[in-house]
């Protein structure tokens, strides 16, 4: 099977190695992969701002960029989740309608792929400390999903999976509402980290990069001990 990468525009300057590590996964269950070099973003950041027109257009050059009939896989629930739920606000009964039709269809979070599409949980990966799981928003409430990242961590040698008190409660991050209101997205932080120091958590781990960017801030200010971890790199580590 060859699959198409999605690979949000945060991803690519921020952590791309999360995204080589997807590559790493896939290949080693059997995916072939492409990668369309002028893909930059789902239009998210402009939606959420209220700038509709200019995620439209941003939107039309995503659909554009994947015109076939693959899989699309993405290391965020918040980008495929934007995807599946608010293309159809801007394009449907467009000129593009069947073919944001089709990629909704397409698009896949990284952990559903793997569980759902490919029915693979164990990727033979190892990490020997205790972790706890942060639901994001998006995953949990736009895309849907809250066991698949489970059942993948619970196979993971050497990782001790605690449950996170609030799971389901935002990070505070929440897109723009972090830069509009710093100092309550600063506190929902500090509550998460609580909440994981509690647990004795070593790892916390997430399907959402941006989630943990912000409580990677949070956690490196205040001089804390805990690694943020994205289920990808987590599920690439241990093996060659």
């Amino acid at each position: 099977m060859i699959v198409d990468l999605f690979i949000p525009c945060f991803v690519d300057q921020l952590q791309p190695e999360t995204a080589l590590n997807m590559i790493k996964v896939l290949e080693r269950v059997g995916c072939g992969v492409n990668y369309n070099h002028e893909q930059t973003c789902c239009g998210q950041p402009a939606f959420n701002a209220g700038y509709w027109d200019h995620c439209k257009e941003v939107g039309e050059k995503c659909i554009k960029e994947f015109q076939n009939d693959r899989y699309i896989v993405s290391p965020s629930a918040s980008c495929t989740g934007f995807v599946k739920n608010y293309y159809g606000e801007m394009f449907h009964n467009s000129v593009l309608h069947n073919q944001y039709r089709q990629v909704q269809k397409n698009i896949h979070e990284f952990s559903d792929f793997l569980v759902n599409v490919l029915k693979i949980t164990d990727l033979g990966a190892v990490l020997n400390g205790v972790a706890v799981f942060h639901d994001s928003c998006a995953g949990l409430r736009e895309y849907g999903i809250k066991r698949e990242p489970r059942l993948l961590l619970s196979k993971v040698r050497g990782l001790e999976l605690r449950e996170l008190r609030d799971c389901e409660t935002c990070c505070g991050f929440g897109g723009m509402f972090s830069t509009k209101y710093e100092n309550i997205a600063v506190s929902m932080a500090e509550q998460k980290v609580a909440a994981a120091e509690e647990a004795g958590a070593e790892y916390f781990i997430s399907t959402d990069l941006s989630c943990l960017l912000h409580l990677d801030g949070y956690i490196k200010k205040n001089n804390k001990s805990i690694k943020v971890m994205h289920l990808v790199d987590v599920l690439a580590t241990g093996w060659e």
